[in-house]
C-alpha cells in the first residue's frame, strides 16, 4: 500500500466549497461510500465527494460521521476543524465481506465436495447469493421504471437485462461448475490433510510427517505461435 493510502484527508475545497476526501485504502473508500460519499475516478486522480444538493449542515453531519467511522478502525484521518469529533462508531462486518469469506473456505478446502458446498451458497436456487442479487436488481429496476426522468425507463430496462442475461449467464456457468465438483468425489492432490503423526510401523521416529510428497507440477509449454496455429 502506498504511503499516501495510510492517511485520508477530508476537507471542504476552498474554491468549489465541496467536501472532498482524498487518499485512504480500499476499506476507507468503502466506509466513505457507506456514509453517502460518491467516488470520482479521473485519469490522474481518485477521490470522493458528497452528493450534490445537500445543505451545509447535512454536509457537516455526513463528513463528521465519516471521521468517526474511519477512526473507529484506527485509520488516520486529517480533517478540517469543522469535521473533528471524539465519537467513534462501531464497525460491523459488511455483507460483502461475509460473502468474500467464502473464498477463504475454498482456499482451505481439501475435497471437491468442500468446494461444491461453498459454491452452493452462491448458486442455490431459492436463497443463494446470485438469486438474491437478481431480486435486488429487479427491485432497483422497478424503482426506476416510474421515477419520472426520461432516462429512468432505460435504466430500468438495463437493470433487468443485467439480472436476466449477464447475471443469468454467470449463474448458469457457476452451477455447472458446482454440479461437476459435486459428482467428482476427489481429494485435492496438493491439499491432503496431514495429522503430523508417524505411523506405528515407522522405523525413523524422528520423522515429522509420513505423508507422501505431492505430485510434481506438470510443465506448461509456451503458447503456439499464431503462424503455427494457422497451418
Amino acid at each position: 500500500m502506498a504511503a499516501a493510502d495510510h492517511i485520508l484527508t477530508l476537507r471542504r475545497d476552498e474554491h468549489s466549497g465541496e467536501v472532498l476526501a482524498r487518499g485512504g485504502d480500499p476499506q476507507a473508500h468503502s466506509i466513505l461510500e457507506r456514509t453517502g460519499f460518491v467516488p470520482v475516478v479521473r485519469v490522474h486522480e481518485h477521490f470522493h465527494r458528497l452528493p450534490t444538493g445537500l445543505d451545509e449542515a447535512e454536509e457537516t453531519r455526513l463528513a463528521t460521521l465519516a471521521v468517526a467511522r474511519l477512526r473507529a478502525i484506527n485509520h488516520q484521518v486529517d480533517c478540517s476543524a469543522e469535521f473533528e469529533t471524539s465519537s467513534r462508531e462501531a464497525h460491523y462486518l459488511p455483507l460483502g465481506a461475509r460473502v468474500a469469506h467464502l473464498a477463504e473456505r475454498i482456499r482451505e478446502a481439501t475435497t471437491t465436495e468442500d468446494v461444491a458446498a461453498v459454491l452452493t451458497e452462491l448458486t442455490a436456487a431459492h436463497d443463494g447469493v446470485l438469486a438474491a442479487l437478481a431480486v435486488v436488481l429487479d427491485a432497483a429496476a422497478d424503482f426506476h421504471q416510474d421515477l419520472g426522468d426520461g432516462a429512468d425507463p432505460h435504466t430500468a430496462q438495463r437493470l433487468r437485462f443485467l439480472a436476466e442475461e449477464r447475471l443469468g449467464s454467470i449463474a448458469s456457468d457457476l452451477r455447472h461448475t458446482r454440479n461437476a465438483l459435486a459428482d467428482r468425489h476427489e481429494a485435492h492432490p496438493r491439499r491432503s490433510v496431514c495429522s503430523g503423526e508417524t505411523p506405528d510401523n515407522e522405523r525413523e521416529k524422528s520423522a515429522v510427517c509420513a505423508c507422501p510428497p505431492p505430485p510434481p507440477r506438470q510443465p506448461v509449454g509456451p503458447p503456439l505461435a499464431a503462424s503455427a496455429r494457422r497451418r
